[in-house]
């Protein structure tokens, strides 16, 4: 299995070969190769700055001899006027590297914004934002990792390191005992130790999993907060507890009141808007 960081430089290299092709030929037309250049990243927009190190990355994988000075680093706050970066090197390489830089950028930093925007509505409570596998197909790693510069906790990264029972792992085998039994089984036969969480949509299905037990977390699937409340009473602290479906930004303080563990927030990732900015010559 590839690493995070092959996994990233993987997406840097197809990412490159989609964008140039054969050659930016507007670039390669009008701007001499030995043209030398500055160019700056401006933020145009309030929120939470991310992706200076993969930015970095970015530069290096196209051009070794691109120098980049930061001056707002991944997790701050920054404001509209703000210059986050200043990068020299020869103007052709500026202007190729440019759009996937800020594509990465403005992208990861409207999640983290966003991240940032729900762990201050649960400032006070014992409750922690988790993000879900519904991300960019290729850029999961990045907006994982956006999400967690912006304060909130990964989940899980994919189906390989966690095990998640959800509805549908639950009926087709047949129901809970059947599929916690499995999951056991099969865990054992492979000599893993992965983490088990369980998806529940009804009381019933509750008292199935309490019975039950060889679990780790309990998902309240679409509960009302009367509903999550009642149940977090009945689990005592016996499991970790998450509520997830249909929960928004003016609900989700109700969730985390009725004293949840965890907060699986889909919007973190799937519908975020990117954050303003734009890389101009200096």
């Amino acid at each position: 299995m590839l690493t995070v960081d092959q996994l990233n430089d993987e997406l840097i290299r197809l990412s490159f070969a989609e964008d140039i092709g054969d050659g930016d030929h507007t670039t390669l037309c009008c701007i001499p190769e030995d043209a030398m250049g500055k160019s700056k990243l401006l933020i145009k927009e309030d929120g939470v700055l991310a992706g200076v190190e993969v930015a970095k990355k970015v530069f290096a994988a196209f051009d070794k001899d691109m120098q980049v000075e930061v001056f707002i680093g991944d997790g701050a706050e920054v404001k509209k006027g703000d210059v986050a970066m200043v990068v020299t090197g020869r103007v052709r390489s500026l202007l190729q590297t440019e759009r996937l830089m800020l594509n990465i950028m403005q992208r990861m930093s409207g999640i983290a914004t966003m991240t940032r925007k729900y762990v201050k509505r649960l400032e006070g409570t014992n409750t922690r934002v988790l993000d879900t596998r519904k991300t960019t197909p290729g850029m999961r790693m990045l907006e994982k990792e956006a999400v967690k510069i912006g304060g909130g906790v990964n989940h899980r990264i994919g189906l390989f390191d966690m095990i998640l029972l959800k509805d549908n792992h639950v009926d087709f085998s047949g129901g809970i005992d059947n599929a916690i039994d499995r999951c056991h089984k099969y865990l054992k036969e492979k000599g893993l130790d992965l983490k088990i969480e369980l998806e529940v949509r009804s009381f019933d299905e509750l008292n199935q999993a309490l019975k039950h037990g060889g679990i780790d977390r309990i998902m309240l699937d679409n509960f009302s907060t009367a509903d999550t409340k009642k149940a977090v009473e009945i689990i005592n602290h016996r499991y970790e507890t998450e509520s997830s479906g249909g929960i928004t930004f003016d609900t989700i303080r109700d969730y985390a009141e009725c004293g949840v563990d965890f907060i699986s927030v889909g919007a973190l990732t799937h519908s975020v808007k990117g954050l303003d900015m734009s890389f101009k010559a200096v």
